[in-house]
């Protein structure tokens, strides 16, 4: 068994397909649309099999995220391959306003990372 594909609800549905595609090379598939439903959505494809699902529908409306942590899913983690890319990319992000909330650094289990809201606030590990 594996899994298949995490499904995020996003209110602005083009900006964040830009988004993981140009900061972490994901390659987006056709357009699904259901007129019917209010329902649109893209799958993106990462190097290594990794599938992301982003939604939009009408009747989802995007209410501010609290700013702790809440109960539910923590984070989406993208594995880079080496510390400097970790730095790199933390360093682009931040370059492009998006904003870090941990790291680069090295955790209590032997993990590399840092931690950035994506333009929609939801957090991406980037770790090695």
């Amino acid at each position: 068994m594996r899994i298949a594909h995490v499904a995020l609800w996003v209110n602005d549905l083009e900006a964040m397909r830009s988004f993981y595609a140009t900061h972490f090379g994901g390659r987006a598939g056709a357009k699904y649309t259901n007129a019917a439903k209010g329902f649109e959505s893209y799958f993106l494809s990462f190097e290594g099999g990794a599938r992301l699902e982003i939604m939009r529908r009408t009747d989802v409306a995007g209410a501010a995220r609290p700013a702790g942590e809440v109960p539910g899913w923590a984070h989406l983690a993208f594995s880079v391959g080496s510390t400097a890319a970790v730095d790199a990319l933390t360093r682009r992000l931040e370059a492009a306003g998006l904003r870090r909330v941990d790291g680069p650094r090295r955790t209590g289990d032997g993990y590399y990372e840092s931690v950035v809201l994506d333009p929609e606030g939801n957090r991406l590990e980037i770790t090695v």
